[in-house]
């Protein structure tokens, strides 16, 4: 248990450092089309994952309460999710991955520093998922194991690679070594480790509301998806390329979940 849950941890963390080090791999900025195949790829495997293995088991987990009772907590914790990563995208500044000029406050900040930042704030709430997920496998929460836990923490691991890229690469092509523009790119997952362990410590405090969180977790991913991932994959040429990346994302998550769970 213990070694499949270090791993579990981790593999968002190891994904991200994996796109990190395209920098090593790649003498100029990642191509077009590949960019376009990877989001919508990571797009494809986040959906999957916020349905299959977070807001099926959050109704599962009240199944047999009876009418709307059954569908509220994944309902209300869902719609959490998104408003939580809605007030931070207004709170912070940072810089969404389709936009290329900032405005107002965030012109003091680089572009590739905001969308370092944006991505790792987007990245707390996956870490949470990954800990919810494992919580709810530690407390044999219906319909989800440690094979699906894993599978969730991989999904998320997979999506990671391309937004590691998409902060590297930049930094390399502005001038900074490789190594450092690895590093930089790499310590934007580390919070998702740190996420999914303070989810964990809290989990017997939390079990009473884990429905809510697994639907938290769904909204919020899926904000991610709708806010960043997807405008950027559909913006320009190529995009069919980010349609198929997408299917193939989702249809890969979807087989995980069923098989692993």
């Amino acid at each position: 248990m213990w070694n499949s849950l270090v791993i579990g941890l981790l593999l968002p963390l190891v994904g991200t450092m994996a796109g990190s080090a395209f920098v090593f791999m790649m003498k100029d900025e990642m191509s077009q089309r590949l960019q376009k195949s990877l989001l919508g790829f990571a797009s494809g495997v986040m959906v999957a994952a916020s349905v299959w293995s977070l807001l099926i088991p959050a109704m599962e987990m009240t199944d047999g309460v009876g009418g709307w009772r059954e569908v509220m907590p994944a309902a209300v914790g869902f719609l959490l999710g998104v408003g939580f990563l809605l007030m931070i995208d207004e709170l912070t500044p940072h810089l969404h991955v389709g936009t290329d000029k900032p405005e107002g406050v965030r012109a003091h900040l680089s572009r590739t520093m905001m969308l370092t930042l944006a991505v790792t704030i987007h990245n707390l709430p996956e870490g949470m998922a990954v800990g919810v997920v494992f919580a709810g496998a530690e407390n044999s929460a219906p319909s989800i194991s440690l094979a699906s836990a894993i599978a969730v923490s991989l999904g998320i691991a997979i999506q990671n690679v391309p937004e590691g890229a998409i902060i590297s690469m930049p930094m390399r092509a502005a001038g900074n070594s490789r190594w450092k523009s690895f590093v930089i790119g790499s310590l934007s997952g580390v919070v998702e480790p740190v996420g999914a362990v303070a989810v964990l410590l809290l989990a017997s405090l939390l079990l009473p509301v884990l429905p809510y969180m697994l639907a938290f977790a769904a909204g919020a991913m899926l904000y991610v998806v709708v806010e960043e991932l997807i405008p950027e994959a559909s913006a320009g040429q190529h995009s069919n390329l980010s349609t198929i990346g997408f299917a193939v994302g989702f249809v890969l998550m979807m087989v995980l979940d069923v098989v692993m769970g």
